[in-house]
């Protein structure tokens, strides 16, 4: 009698798939001022790990900052998460971020994403649905004392802090966005 030693790592791929699910609808909801000070909390995190995000801040044209998405793997990824989208540092609405991959990867993290736009023409693609990051696509992952010289890609400079978790596998390739006008 053949077993299936692969059922035990399906089961457990199919549990963090849905307590993801679950988690992920939990934080979604329309306008809210908790997600908004989530917001603003994540991004204060992030320029003290990284003081020179300001520069981002102040010329991009808009951005999103997305405090925490959640994200869990067994052989296929997915990810979510909720934003708050400024412009101008003025809130203009929430989006909300997806992603799913397939490949090899495994374990589950939270982690703080913020999304700097450069110009009009990426952030109306943001805003219209037709911004998808391919899946050679990589944010640059924050460290305290850390140095970086990044140029945006596309039109974008995503960076990223992971909040807890581990995963064997971090990228931003194939996540997708919904934007919502506050």
């Amino acid at each position: 009698m053949r077993t299936n030693q692969n059922k035990p790592s399906k089961l457990v791929g199919m549990a963090i798939i849905l307590m993801l699910t679950a988690s992920i609808n939990a934080q979604e909801s329309s306008w809210n001022a908790e997600l908004e000070m989530d917001a603003r909390e994540a991004l204060d995190t992030l320029l003290i790990k990284m003081p020179k995000l300001e520069s981002y801040k102040e010329e991009a044209f808009a951005y999103a900052v997305f405090p925490q998405v959640t994200k869990a793997a067994a052989s296929v990824g997915i990810a979510l998460g909720n934003g708050v989208v400024y412009k101008d540092n003025e809130v203009v609405g929430v989006a909300r971020l997806k992603q799913v991959n397939i490949g090899y990867q495994l374990g589950g993290q939270r982690y703080m994403e913020v999304i700097f736009f450069k110009d009009e023409a990426v952030f109306e693609k943001f805003k219209n649905g037709k911004l998808k990051f391919d899946a050679q696509a990589s944010a640059v992952a924050l460290k305290s004392g850390a140095s970086f010289d990044v140029a945006y890609q596309d039109g974008v400079a995503v960076f990223t802090a992971v909040e807890k978790g581990l995963m064997y596998e971090a990228s931003i390739g194939g996540q997708h966005f919904r934007f919502q006008a506050k």
